[in-house]
């Protein structure tokens, strides 16, 4: 019986998840202009991967993804003017929106995205 419930526990847990798979767009403001970018979001239980790009970093694979509930977190590594940097992205997703935050390495600058599903 205690099996039961645990395995019907965790059950829910993965079912709770935000199905945030495909692609999806925003734009952050950084001070100097906008900065769009695009995500392609793979779940897989509490697993997030998938890839982003942006015209300024360029393409990037999205790694140490999770998802729990409507929190998402993530990271990517870009190449900027020849410098890897990484960026660690936190977030909530309300419907078909998510809500982003990217820390900046370096100064403790962030970014705030709002993206949207793209068709």
């Amino acid at each position: 019986m205690k099996r039961l419930i645990f395995l019907m526990a965790a059950f829910a847990l993965i079912a709770s998840a935000a199905d945030i798979s495909g692609n999806w767009k925003g734009t952050a403001d950084s001070g100097n202009g906008p900065i769009e970018r695009t995500f392609t979001f793979k779940v897989d239980g509490n697993k997030l991967t998938g890839e982003t790009e942006s015209q300024m970093l360029g393409k990037s694979t999205i790694t140490d993804g999770k998802i729990d509930g409507d929190e998402i977190s993530f990271s990517i590594t870009g190449n900027m003017q020849g410098n890897e940097i990484k960026l660690t992205y936190k977030g909530k997703v309300t419907g078909d929106q998510i809500s982003l935050t990217v820390d900046l390495p370096g100064g403790g600058q962030t970014f705030e995205y709002t993206l949207k599903r793209a068709s």
